[in-house]
């Protein structure tokens, strides 16, 4: 680089210029935290929220995760994916999905193939079906609780015996 050695009276003095800027690669980008706040789950792409003023009544279902801070009457189906009522949420209907959390109010029955969680500030009335579940101090709930593991049936059975056993029946 140039740099003057000697500077005349009236003419402007340049900064000594560094070396080139490293672009910018995805591995720095990352590297940096972000400032914006968090979701309770997973991030905005991913996730479909009914805000405060919204009224649902009726079916909801899809194949992405969701926020309710409003108020849905009828049945939610998402199965593989997460359902959140958040702390404004009121919610008159039965969920079925991956995992439920439970920040506002609830009335209906609740099936999750991994877990429910019910935090603090939660209200739910109605029946749970899931494989784990999680009631915070100062929940509120009412019902009736039956832990599943993963592909058992209501009755107990696990689904892979009786498919084994149907199989050997078979051959016979």
């Amino acid at each position: 680089m140039w740099k003057p050695t000697t500077q005349t009276p009236g003419t402007p003095v340049q900064p000594e210029r560094t070396a080139t800027p490293t672009p910018i690669t995805s591995a720095t980008a990352t590297s940096e935290p972000s400032t914006a706040p968090r979701p309770v789950s997973a991030s905005a792409a991913d996730q479909a929220t009914i805000g405060k003023s919204l009224v649902i009544k009726g079916e909801v279902s899809g194949s992405e995760s969701l926020y309710i801070d409003g108020r849905v009457e009828g049945s939610i189906n998402l199965a593989g994916n997460r359902v959140t009522v958040g702390r404004n949420g009121v919610v008159s209907a039965n969920i079925n999905a991956r995992e439920i959390v439970v920040l506002g109010k609830v009335r209906g029955n609740l099936t999750a193939s991994d877990r429910v969680d019910i935090r603090s500030d939660g209200s739910l009335t109605g029946d749970v079906v899931a494989a784990r579940i999680s009631i915070e101090d100062g929940a509120y709930f009412k019902g009736g609780i039956d832990i599943r593991k993963a592909g058992q049936k209501p009755n107990g059975e696990e689904a892979k015996a009786s498919t084994s056993t149907e199989a050997i029946a078979a051959r016979a």
